[in-house]
């Protein structure tokens, strides 16, 4: 999470007993930082090391995305890693064209909890995981998943060939829309005043008591969650009303990938795990050694979710097996058995596959080819779904130095597809004119 206009989450919060010694830092709206220059408007978001707040620069007028790591020694060495490679891609990107976040500023802040790193980023919008989210979960005109598309390649060659990175946790909550979904969260577009002071009456205690609030208002909506479910199962209803399909016309598909924590140089890795587990590559789970196209992978998956509103591989534990394996079975059955030279290749390969290749634990595998799948299940037109199959395919290779890269990817013909259409839709109807005459 690192420049989000919308909460980490949706339904927890970073719990108030993370704000101590080696934790958060307390915010209060109005509190400034870096000596005056930045102040504190509200609370976008929260991760796992930091909290991510709204701030006003009052040297240049713009809003920003303030980030403030959590005060422990290795939280600070966290931060400044991500630093080092964030300034080198806004270094190596002075017009701000290559779909990464660009970092704007950095510095120490002292607290009561200990000296916390900060980093000033741009103001971006919502996650693509709030668009998948706001879209209920259902399919996503592929016109848009094309633009959205582009922008993650044109973000993943720009890191790869230019810079040498690997960002090695791609996925739509590590990518941002550049505008909000909803305008009355963008605070130009919503015509937001700055706060310059702190508001009257916001104790010290404002933080806490907020978080108190929002776990007793949480536990009372699933208290009547509960109920409401209840009701319905001795009603004996067996349909939920249809909700009403949203619109995303209107809503600028452009985006950045962002949080660079887990990034790396591809000349200096630092862990053998990587990814976040649906968007794993099989060479991460077998430890075959990554590159690059760990991230190629990441993106297959995510291109696959937005078509869909579906998460392309979610792997569980099963019985007699772990998620790994069930991980591995789950790739076979979309696209057919891993190489033996693959499978057996890797650092853990022994604890999922016999010597000829094969699963251990689970031996039947009910294959559906991609293309399939996108039409039985998905109900794309055949047309679409082969077209969308055939640049997925490639990318998801067991064999990852088979993989295209970024730069391949950006001139594929799927990603160019609307602007073929088109000219086809203008000759049909040149043709009906011709015709008529």
């Amino acid at each position: 999470m690192s420049c989000s206009s919308s909460s980490g989450s949706d339904d927890e919060d970073e719990g108030f007993d993370a704000y101590r010694k080696g934790g958060y830092h307390a915010v209060r709206i109005g509190d400034q930082f870096s000596g005056g220059r930045y102040i504190a408007q509200r609370k976008l978001g929260w991760g796992q090391f930091s909290t991510v707040w709204l701030a006003y620069d009052t040297h240049t007028s713009n809003y920003v995305a303030l980030k403030i790591q959590k005060s422990a020694q290795h939280f600070s060495q966290a931060a400044l890693h991500e630093i080092e490679l964030l300034q080198a891609a806004a270094d190596g990107d002075p017009a701000n064209t290559k779909c990464v976040v660009r970092l704007i500023d950095d510095f120490k802040h002292a607290g009561p909890n200990g000296q916390h790193l900060c980093m000033v980023l741009e103001f971006l919008g919502d996650s693509l995981l709030r668009l998948i989210k706001y879209n209920r979960y259902k399919a996503m005109e592929l016109n848009k998943v094309r633009e959205i598309c582009k922008c993650i390649l044109t973000g993943l060659d720009y890191l790869h060939r230019e810079l040498g990175m690997i960002h090695s946790d791609l996925k739509p909550e590590n990518i941002l829309l550049c505008s909000t979904i909803d305008a009355a969260k963008d605070p130009i577009r919503s015509g937001l005043t700055p706060i310059l002071e702190k508001p009257e009456g916001n104790q010290n205690g404002a933080t806490t008591m907020n978080l108190i609030e929002k776990k007793l208002k949480r536990r009372a909506r699933r208290a009547v969650a509960k109920i409401s479910g209840r009701r319905v199962s001795i009603v004996g209803l067996s349909e939920t009303p249809t909700k009403t399909v949203r619109s995303l016309d209107g809503i600028d598909m452009k985006c950045k990938v962002v949080d660079f924590g887990n990034a790396c140089w591809a000349d200096n890795k630092f862990a053998e795990e990587i990814q976040t587990r649906q968007y794993r590559a099989p060479e991460v789970i077998l430890q075959s050694g990554y590159s690059f196209s760990v991230d190629m992978w990441s993106f297959a998956c995510t291109a696959f979710e937005l078509a869909t509103g579906d998460m392309l591989f979610a792997p569980k534990d099963g019985n007699g097996y772990g998620e790994d394996e069930d991980h591995l079975a789950l790739m076979m059955e979309l696209l057919g058995k891993i190489p033996r030279k693959i499978a057996i290749g890797g650092a853990k390969s022994k604890d999922y596959f016999d010597r000829h290749g094969d699963l251990k634990r689970i031996r039947r595998l009910k294959y559906w080819p991609l293309d399939r799948l996108l039409t039985d299940k998905y109900k794309l037109q055949e047309a679409e779904a082969q077209e969308f199959a055939e640049f997925l395919c490639p990318i998801l290779s067991f064999e990852p130095e088979k993989r295209p890269s970024a730069q391949q990817c950006l001139q594929h013909p799927w990603l160019n597809l609307r602007a073929q259409n088109n000219e086809d839709h203008i000759e049909g109807q040149m043709s009906n004119l011709q015709i008529k005459g």
